[in-house]
């Protein structure tokens, strides 16, 4: 069975807001609240990158342990989903999520917050399939249709992956190959700004 993931390739990024555009329009996401959104990093510095950042379905998703009521669950692809109707809008999932995901909608009046919101990898919700219900809760339901999520496929660059987490692996792995960036990539001098000590 295929486990569901999202990567965004940085260096592809160009930060159009082509997949927060195209989520929103996809699942009529009510005002205030986004699945997903472009976060710049180093803004107007060299080396600044942009990514994508939305719910990233975690394979032991802090959401889902910390949750009073039990309202997330997680389906067979190990997509990471949010049952309204059993949420009561503690926001605890909210300040668990390292990747801000879960969120609070903002009308109605202050200090009112509802029941919570979050990327549901475009695989609707616990409603029957195609239903009314389902996408006036969730949004459409593009898995059941064979499909992958919107945001994915209207990426210009391709920067943001999402699919079959070894598929996303494999491109994203040839990518680097390509670059020819090798190991450090990813190596303590990327994520420290310091050489490597030696032994490390």
């Amino acid at each position: 069975m295929a486990c569901m993931k999202f990567l965004c390739d940085a260096e592809r990024c160009i930060e159009c807001n082509g997949c927060v555009t195209a989520c929103k329009n996809e699942h009529e996401v009510e005002w205030g609240i986004n699945r997903r959104r472009v976060v710049t990093i180093n803004d107007g510095e060299p080396g600044e990158r942009s990514i994508s950042v939305a719910c990233m379905h975690c394979s032991d998703a802090p959401c889902q342990a910390v949750c009073p009521v039990n309202c997330f669950y997680k389906t067979d692809e190990g997509v990471v989903l949010h049952d309204k109707d059993l949420c009561i809008g503690c926001g605890y999932c909210f300040y668990a999520c390292p990747f801000g995901a879960p969120q609070f909608p903002q009308e109605g009046a202050f200090g009112q917050r509802g029941k919570m919101d979050k990327c549901t990898f475009c695989a609707g919700g616990p409603e029957e399939d195609a239903s009314e219900a389902e996408f006036e809760k969730y949004g459409r339901n593009r898995l059941a249709e064979g499909k992958l999520p919107l945001c994915a496929e209207m990426c210009s660059t391709k920067a943001l992956l999402a699919g079959d987490g070894d598929v996303v692996s494999d491109i994203f792995r040839n990518r680097v190959v390509v670059r020819g960036k090798g190991a450090e990539v990813w190596g303590w001098s990327s994520a420290y700004g310091q050489p490597a000590k030696e032994g490390a």
